[in-house]
């Protein structure tokens, strides 16, 4: 019967080992509470320039060098690139796909060419598909002060 117990505790202990291994925290530690899904961010926006968010995203692309960057899903083949605040800290570069929350804000930006293809660099794009961009790109950007990356 003890030993039982013993196995059932050793089980328990490591379900919990992997279930808090399934979220990492970078940046400033912030919660999942009250996020914004970023489909809506938009929306919530309206004519505003900046608004400081917490939003819940999935991550569509990220800098390959070392995570100094990534692109979450906005709805309609959309995506928002998302930089870290004072470049202090980076995600992991193995997360596309995944689920963040991240706090910070968001901004209406105009990003030029020279910007575009460095970030197209960075995402490994051929030396064609840097070439093609010559047209600066206004979008909807978010600087984090911290993010959870999710499952």
């Amino acid at each position: 019967m003890k030993n039982l117990l013993i196995v059932a505790l050793l089980v328990s202990a490591s379900f919990n080992a992997f279930a808090q291994s399934a979220v990492s925290y970078h940046g400033k530690k912030i919660s999942e509470k009250g996020a914004l899904p970023a489909t809506q961010l938009a929306v919530k926006m309206g004519d505003k320039d900046k608004m400081a968010a917490k939003v819940e995203g999935t991550v569509e692309s990220v800098c390959k060098m070392k995570g100094c960057w990534m692109n979450v899903k906005t709805g309609d083949g959309q995506v928002m690139r998302v930089s870290f605040k004072d470049y202090g800290f980076f995600v992991p570069k193995d997360i596309v796909g995944k689920t963040v929350v991240m706090e910070g804000t968001a901004e209406t930006t105009t990003t030029p060419v020279s910007e575009l293809r460095h970030y197209a660099q960075d995402a490994g794009k051929s030396k064609e598909e840097i070439e093609k961009i010559t047209e600066p790109e206004k979008a909807l950007t978010f600087v984090a002060d911290g993010v959870i990356v999710k499952k």
